[in-house]
């Protein structure tokens, strides 16, 4: 990050890295493109290392049900295994495509906003279409998902892996056509992104170790510390919101950015 831009920027990016990590409208594509559009640059170490406040937002929010969930598997109750089950399923795909594709998504996908804003426009009109298509609910309880459903969700993660097209948002769309409700999709998706995100913080954190200094160190902390307070109230409210609302909000959201996006780079060559 540029020594000049202070740490407003670090701010707002992770403002914008809360507000849109478990929304379904990609948190890396909105970050890449605030570089590209407005001059808000980062490395692309930090836009990794600053999900971490989002990852400890869930545990928050989450940290009684994780703590119900950890003592029954210790008292060896069979749903919490086979719900620990079904989370890694849905983890395994995307964690093996990501470890060996990594170079190529941050050197050349992440460096290429027209992917971003193309996959953006795509990915909303898919929400749209899947969010308004009548569904036979199957699945109302995400400790009952069945592993062939976790790992169908898994298997639609490993599309997130470009940017634009939202971890959330391909995982929601995988779980609500395999016949998941639209409340129980979204809420799976904040418990496979704790190992997801966090063996991602993880590795970039390895990789990065030697080009992290007390400037990008002070930067991503104070990433990470606005990325936890507003991604905490996202992951509050956004059940209850989607029960009232569906995906369609955020669906029309994408389809604008990304559509805005192609127009300026199509047409005006920025």
């Amino acid at each position: 990050m540029n020594a000049d831009q202070g740490l407003f920027v670090p701010l707002v990016l992770g403002i914008l890295e809360g507000l849109t990590e478990f929304l379904p409208v990609s948190s890396t594509g909105h970050l890449l493109l605030a570089g590209h559009f407005f001059g808000l640059s980062q490395p692309a170490a930090f836009i990794v290392l600053i999900q971490l406040g989002a990852i400890l937002a869930v545990i928050t929010v989450y940290f009684a049900k994780l703590g119900v969930l950890i003592r029954d598997a210790l008292k060896g109750q069979a749903y919490a295994w086979r719900f620990a089950l079904a989370v890694a399923l849905a983890c395994l795909p995307a964690v093996f495509v990501g470890v060996l594709a990594r170079d190529f998504i941050q050197q050349i996908l992440y460096e290429t906003p027209i992917v971003i804003c193309t996959t953006l426009l795509i990915g909303g009109i898919i929400l749209l279409i899947v969010d308004r298509m009548p569904k036979q609910v199957r699945h109302d309880e995400i400790y009952s998902y069945p592993w062939h459903l976790a790992l169908i969700i898994g298997l639609f993660q490993m599309l997130s892996l470009v940017p634009g097209v939202s971890r959330s948002g391909s995982t929601v769309v995988g779980a609500m056509l395999f016949g998941a409700s639209k409340r129980s999709a979204a809420e799976f998706t904040f418990f496979i992104a704790l190992p997801i995100m966090a063996g991602a913080f993880g590795y970039d954190l390895y990789k990065s170790r030697e080009l992290i200094d007390l400037s990008l160190g002070l930067n991503i902390a104070i990433g990470f510390a606005a990325s936890f307070v507003v991604g905490a109230l996202v992951v509050k409210y956004l059940l209850d919101f989607v029960s009232r609302h569906g995906f369609a909000p955020f669906a029309w959201w994408r389809i604008v950015v990304g559509g805005a996006g192609l127009v300026a780079i199509l047409a005006f060559g920025l």
